[in-house]
């Protein structure tokens, strides 16, 4: 029929004829899908066939629609002749829309031919193979299909199980990813094993060395060298320790090392040693060993200086005692020869004193302006010369023990006005700020003590050019009273800060010259301890230093 002749009442007609097999078709597969129809007719090509299912009850298509796998039931040419709504789902169709379909339209292309073979396989014996669907979503669906026969009152069909394997090729690859992920990194780890190893071995070797390195350098250095443990026990002597002691390695074991040391001066060396090994700071300090030969004790210099790891805790100790012994001597003989030239100096000094001052009281006639000039500058010399003349003899006193102190209660406050006005008239050019706090009243020796100030002063104008203030401040400490002089001139480095009280240490300013002999501050720790006080600095190289010592307070009544 011409379709341009086709009228608009039969257009209508054939559209409700349409309708109607729709709904026909919709009103089947719903009979068949609840189970309210045991029987299928469908249309071959040849003629209508009637299929119907030898068991069938309702209780089985209920169980068949609720299965999570996918059912089909097809026939010799692969027509399907029933299908439940999860198959539907996976290929994404309309369930009405399967019925009646080939079932390889839903087979790709590269497994058709092994889905014709398990086909053909099927109708002899149950079989099962991996297969790939496609729905009409063009997505690939990987399922698992098992296939058994089915007897029909019309003839044999298939019944065709469909499981989702999605989900789990999802987690086989997710899996092969993580095993392609877990044995790079166990290449890695193996790499890194074996990195490791070999560094191990590598540092082995060097510790080994170095420690061979160290016995080496320690058994032929003339001092006695030892290491100790964090905790203080000590783990080596050198050969040089048995060689000079005496002692054997059981001998020195524990606090077998002790018997070496004079009687008189082991306790303050374990003081000494304890507070070391308990503040983790460097030891230094003198002492005598017994030679093991002739049992003569010799004097020592020791030296035990941690070593510390990245973290700040320490590894190990190492120390050294030296043979000062011979120093010793010569320096009691300088000291010897220091007091003597000292007691010898004085009196022509005093002479000289007595003559310049008949010099300057002359008044018979009046001195020329140049000679009174040049007795000016005379006396100052003769000051400075016996400034320094009274520190030699003071420390002939010192390492004789024979310095004297007359004590009294002093006011520190009185003591810094005194000193700071004759600083004034010795230094005019010089600020002098006082910042003292209060009242605060010691036992001491006030010329003693006013040695040591007018020295922390000397000493801040002497290191400060640019800068001419100075602050004398105190400030109380628990018991204690702390007066500091404070400067703004060239400042102390790490290493002279630990010298800066030593004996003859001076510290020199290479852009101007400084006087002394180095002995001002030894002079002053030895007075302050005498006060049972301290004494010390702190300072920034190029950023002033602040010289400070503290003395125990004489306490007030209704003072706790």
């Amino acid at each position: 029929m011409d379709r341009a002749k086709i009228t608009y009442e039969q257009l209508l007609s054939e559209n409700e004829e349409l309708r109607l097999q729709l709904e026909e078709a919709n009103d089947t597969v719903e009979a068949i899908r609840t189970g309210q129809v045991d029987a299928l007719i469908v249309n071959n090509g040849e003629g209508h066939q009637i299929y119907t299912l030898k068991t069938a009850d309702q209780t089985y298509r209920v169980f068949i629609e609720k299965m999570n796998e996918g059912a089909v039931t097809i026939n010799h040419e692969g027509i399907i002749l029933y299908s439940n709504t999860r198959f539907a789902m996976m290929v994404n169709l309309p369930l009405e829309k399967t019925i009646g379909l080939q079932f390889n339209l839903f087979i790709p292309e590269i497994f058709r031919e092994a889905f014709d073979r398990l086909i053909s396989n099927a109708w002899n014996e149950d079989c099962k193979e991996e297969i790939e669907l496609i729905s009409s979503a063009e997505r690939l669906v990987p399922c698992l299909l098992s296939c058994n026969t089915l007897e029909l009152d019309e003839g044999t069909a298939l019944s065709l199980i469909l499981t989702d394997l999605t989900v789990l090729k999802d987690a086989e690859k997710q899996l092969k990813i993580k095993n392609l992920q877990l044995a790079a990194a166990h290449m890695v780890t193996e790499k890194l094993n074996n990195q490791l190893e070999d560094t191990v071995k590598e540092r082995t070797n060097e510790l080994f060395l170095s420690r061979e390195h160290f016995k080496f350098l320690a058994n032929n250095i003339p001092q006695m060298t030892w290491t100790n443990l964090p905790n203080g026990e000590i783990d080596y002597f050198n050969q040089q320790w048995y060689a000079y002691t005496g002692l054997g390695t059981d001998e020195s074991k524990g606090l077998g090392w002790q018997k070496a040391i004079h009687p008189d001066d082991l306790a303050l060396t374990l003081q000494r040693y304890q507070l070391a090994i308990k503040t983790g700071t460097a030891l230094e300090m003198e002492n005598r060993y017994k030679r093991g030969g002739d049992g003569v004790y010799r004097w020592h210099l020791n030296r035990a200086v941690p070593l510390k790891n990245e973290m700040g805790a320490i590894v190990f100790w190492v120390g050294t005692a030296t043979d000062i012994e011979d120093q010793k001597k010569e320096m009691e003989k300088r000291d010897e020869f220091i007091g003597i030239a000292s007691h010898e100096l004085k009196t022509p000094l005093t002479s000289l004193k007595g003559y310049l001052q008949l010099m300057g009281t002359y008044q018979k006639e009046e001195l020329p302006h140049r000679i009174t000039q040049y007795i000016e500058k005379a006396n100052k010399a003769l000051n400075k010369l016996q400034s320094l003349i009274n520190d030699l003899l003071d420390v002939s006193k010192i390492q004789a023990g024979k310095l004297e102190y007359a004590f009294s209660t002093v006011n520190i406050s009185e003591l810094i006005r005194v000193c700071i006005e004759n600083a004034v008239h010795i230094y005019p050019d010089n600020i002098f700020i006082n910042e003292d706090g209060s009242e605060y009243l010691v036992n001491g020796n006030p010329e003693r003590l006013e040695q040591v100030l007018m020295n922390l002063i000397n000493n801040a104008v002497k290191y400060s050019h640019g800068n001419k203030k100075v602050i004398i401040k105190t400030t109380r400490h628990e018991h204690r009273v702390r007066v500091s002089v404070i400067d703004f001139g060239i400042g102390l480095s790490t290493d002279q800060k630990q010298r800066i009280f030593e004996r003859f240490y001076r510290v020199e300013d290479k852009k101007h010259l400084t006087s002394g002999l180095g002995m001002g501050l030894y002079i002053s720790t030895d007075i302050i301890h005498n006060h049972r006080g301290q004494i010390g600095v702190e300072s920034e190289l190029g950023k002033g230093a602040v010289f400070y010592f503290e003395l125990p307070l004489i306490e007030q009544k209704g003072e706790s």
